[in-house]
């Protein structure tokens, strides 16, 4: 009896390990199968950033300048400053108004709430 029971279980173990084995080496063959479809994929957008990096360096073109820059050519000076903002300005709201605004689109209430404002400094 107990050499009967022995071969019971080595016959167990090695169905098993036939099971066992193969599904194990094609689990593994899949998982390396998918890292190099990954790997080939890389390395084809690799090659295609490439190619697009090449090709927008040679359309790429250089920034010139039409006139050379020359000290005391400065064209921000000849243009007029915006005017200073109308609460900075000491100066009556009529004529604030006309003079920053000529279109009067100035509420009504700015002009007198600058006077006090004016008036509490």
């Amino acid at each position: 009896m107990g050499l009967s029971r022995q071969i019971t279980f080595i016959l167990v173990c090695l169905v098993v390990l036939s099971a066992v084995i193969p599904g194990a080496v094609g689990y593994l063959s899949a998982r390396l199968e998918a890292i190099e479809s990954a790997e080939r994929n890389l390395h084809a957008l690799e090659a295609r950033l490439h190619t697009r990096m090449v090709r927008e360096a040679r359309d790429a073109r250089s920034v010139t300048f039409l006139t050379p820059c020359a000290p005391g050519t400065d064209t921000s000076r000849t243009q007029p400053h915006p005017p200073p903002a109308a609460a900075l300005v000491p100066e009556s709201g009529d004529r604030l108004q006309s003079m920053y605004d000529p279109h009067g689109s100035t509420p009504a209430w700015l002009p007198e709430l600058l006077r006090e404002l004016h008036a509490a400094h």
